[in-house]
């Protein structure tokens, strides 16, 4: 099978453009300024162009094609080097610890969790030694949440007291790297503030349209909450719609993730394709519908009700994604041209990296173009393995009755839309698969039997709540004229959001079934690394090229790469075998430590009380996934567990473990027991009484002194430089991370470095 270039032109425009952004993300701080050398490459393509046109016979092709695709390929470096914002000479980066005041701008939604508001400011000017400079930056910022403090608004310009912090690595072994992610939105540092730490001095939003745009999402979320009573729906129902998941709760969103269903609550290509697909559909039923007028009012039609959704859902990341793709679909059709999906996929791929490089590091983005890759790609295949409405049309004879004949028909047509329905989840799953392992660990194997009924349901359910929206503004026009029509109106608007809420109770209440009748259908706890995640990829390629050729190559290919697969998980098991780590976590206001032998872990709160479904959930799990556990142990306290534990004195437990030894100290040091030299590190607990004199006396300065996370961060930094010009080395496991002791090596592993 020959590829077909021409069709596909932007297929070899998009993959150099997306190796330089991969390159950049690897290697871009060791690069120099790179515009220049891209200005070169475009000048240098062009006179070989104009050269290649002035000349008789056809001029080297193979050369200048070369010539562009590095030209591409330097382009995804240096728009990727010019969307970096800490580059800048004024970068907030810049300034430090320095800065007095700032002022900045909110930039984005703000969530509403328990405690706190959260969202993100973009700073426009900082003062330094009493002088007001210009600077950028992003800082993610933390409020508390009070009745008397509003929540922030998109737009609203605040006056800051203080310094932001730049934002801290991973605390814990495998923990999600929350500054790698907020670094891909140009996002370099964070900061709680106080309520008398800022005031809100105006309102200038960096996007009047946005501004709009956002008001106009809480305005019909407003919609829904007047007319969907339930909680729980009308959570469902504004994650459905508009793609605001402020108020579903944890055990919902588990719920979803475990049976695969979470896209149904993320606002994308489903929402934004069921409006093409119904405005395509209701333009097609008038008159004239193949003639050119006909396409172009269908174009302009499907575009204005496409954009105007994502207008209404606040222009999020997510929305503008699907619209862009399907915007460049519906003009490719207004103009009749007959190019390939690929190609459509392709370019609005290489529109939406060109205007920003880091959205190659979106999952979202990642998922939704391989999903939709795959289904274009695999489901007619897939779909061609049967044919039940042949199979069942079959069934009829002329001599059945016509209700026999209707019967088959109708069972036909249902087993035919049955098959159609997996073979797209199967298609969709086929591409996203290694990308699922990678960044949620875990592969739903239920995700068949919950899509198969959840997503025609949602579908149904979206289109419901479009037309409670749609007719919730028609009852606002008619209040207008009559009061008394608006009233007996509002009527119907309840009779459909009564089918809204029973519908998204319905599909809800099914994902719910799913969850508790097939409890083990989650294969979760599963570690890949980025090459195994690039290994997959290959063995599935390969296959598909080896049924696509039928040629033995791409089988051997598959083969060889599934392979290195299993030797690469084979040698980083025996790797793990032997390794031997003790782990003083970082766990706010908790002292937990964590003894690992290889794939096995007995995690010892010494506060005596159980971790949380969340502490073990985001501190202790990732690392227990990342090494691949096979049994991990939770002791609430040393009493009954399996780690050696001496209580010396009041405050003071000894404790030994695969050669080492380690003191926690929560108390006062009377040092009744004597001297005890040789150990690791000496834990000091919930601000513990103690002088670095008497620590001395006791244990040497040899040990490391250890703050947990139950020390006050004025107690740390009280007696972290006691300690340091006493001569101990010192670690405050809040600031730098985990300590880890390897058992059986001299050498201290911390997680994170100051």
């Amino acid at each position: 099978m020959q590829v077909k270039w021409a069709p596909n032109a932007f297929v070899r425009f998009v993959l150099p453009l997306m190796a330089g952004i991969l390159t950049y993300l690897y290697y871009g701080p060791a690069l120099p300024e790179l515009w220049p050398l891209l200005l070169g490459l475009v000048t240098l393509f062009g006179g070989l162009q104009w050269w290649a046109v002035r000349r008789p016979e056809p001029g080297p092709t193979d050369a200048a094609g070369l010539l562009a695709v590095l030209a591409l390929y330097v382009a995804g470096l240096t728009l990727t080097q010019q969307a970096t914002e800490s580059r800048a000479p004024n970068h907030l980066y810049r300034f430090g610890s320095e800065v007095e005041f700032y002022r900045a701008v909110v930039d984005d939604y703000t969530v509403r969790r328990p405690a706190t508001y959260a969202t993100t400011v973009r700073v426009s000017a900082v003062r330094v030694a009493g002088r007001w400079r210009p600077a950028v930056g992003g800082i993610r910022v933390s409020i508390p949440r009070t009745d008397s403090l509003p929540a922030p608004q998109y737009g609203d310009l605040w006056l800051v007291r203080g310094a932001p912090t730049p934002s801290k690595a991973p605390l814990n072994p495998g923990e999600f790297d929350y500054r790698r992610y907020l670094q891909y939105h140009q996002i370099y540092h964070q900061q709680f503030i106080h309520p008398d730490q800022y005031q809100r001095v105006g309102i200038a939003p960096p996007s009047l349209l946005r501004a709009v745009a956002m008001r106009a999402a809480r305005v019909v979320e407003a919609v829904f909450k007047h007319y969907v009573h339930a909680k729980r729906e009308y959570a469902l129902a504004s994650a459905l719609v508009l793609g605001l998941k402020d108020d579903v709760d944890q055990q919902t969103k588990e719920a979803y993730a475990n049976t695969g269903t979470t896209h149904i609550m993320a606002v994308s290509g489903l929402q934004v394709g069921l409006l093409f697909g119904a405005v395509s559909w209701l333009l097609g039923l008038l008159p004239g519908r193949r003639g050119p007028f006909m396409r172009l009012a269908t174009a302009l039609a499907g575009l204005g009700v496409i954009w105007s959704y994502a207008f209404l859902t606040g222009l999020s990341a997510s929305v503008l994604r699907a619209t862009v793709m399907f915007s460049f679909l519906i003009v490719a059709r207004a103009f009749g041209r007959q190019t390939s999906m690929y190609n459509l996929l392709a370019v609005a791929a290489f529109f939406l990296l060109c205007y920003d490089p880091y959205l190659l590091c979106d999952v979202g983005f990642q998922l939704s173009f391989l999903a939709v890759l795959s289904i274009v790609y695999l489901q007619p295949i897939i779909a061609g393995w049967l044919h039940p409405k042949a199979y069942f049309l079959d069934r009829q004879r002329p001599w059945q009755p016509p209700a026999v004949q209707r019967f088959w028909k109708g069972l036909g047509i249902g087993f035919d839309w049955v098959w159609k329905a997996t073979a797209l989840s199967l298609a969709a799953q086929v591409a996203t698969f290694p990308l699922g392992l990678f960044y949620f660990h875990q592969f739903p194997l239920s995700f068949l039997l919950s899509n198969l009924v959840a997503v025609p349901i949602s579908s149904l359910a979206v289109y419901v709540g479009l037309l409670l929206l749609l007719l919730k503004g028609c009852g606002w026009l008619l209040g207008l004229i009559s009061a008394s029509a608006a009233h007996g109106f509002d009527y119907l608007l309840k009779g459909v959001a009564w089918v809204f809420e029973f519908m998204i109770w319905g599909f809800n209440e099914y994902i719910f079934l799913i969850g508790r009748s097939l409890p083990g259908a989650l294969v979760s706890g599963i570690h890949i690394s980025a090459p195994q995640a690039w290994l997959i990829f290959g063995v599935i390629l390969a296959l598909l090229a080896f049924f696509a050729l039928k040629k033995l190559q791409w089988l051997a290919l598959a083969c060889t790469f599934m392979g290195v697969f299993a030797g690469s998980r084979v040698w980083a098991a025996r790797q793990l075998a032997p390794d031997e780590q003790l782990i003083v976590y970082s766990i706010p206001r908790r002292s937990v430590v964590g003894f690992w032998q290889g794939a096995a872990a007995d995690i010892v709160p010494l506060d005596s009380l159980p971790l949380t479904e969340t502490e073990r959930t985001y501190r202790i799990v990732p690392g227990s996934i990342r090494r691949n556990a096979r049994r991990v142990r939770y002791w609430p306290g040393w009493r009954g567990g399996p780690v050696p534990a001496v209580v010396a004195e009041p405050g003071l437990v000894l404790s030994g473990w695969r050669g080492r030894q380690l003191a926690f100290v929560s108390g006062r040091l009377s040092g009744s027991t004597g001297p005890l030299p040789g150990l690791a590190a000496v834990v000091l607990r919930r601000n513990a009484r103690v002088q670095p004199a008497e620590v001395a006396a006791l244990f040497g300065t040899a040990p490391r002194i250890v703050f947990d996370s139950s020390c006050k961060s004025w107690y740390v930094a009280r007696q972290d430089s006691l300690f340091r010009a006493a001569g101990f080395r010192t670690h405050d496991v809040t600031l730098a991370g985990a300590f880890v002791v390897g058992a059986r090596s001299d050498e201290y592993k911390i997680t994170v470095r100051e």
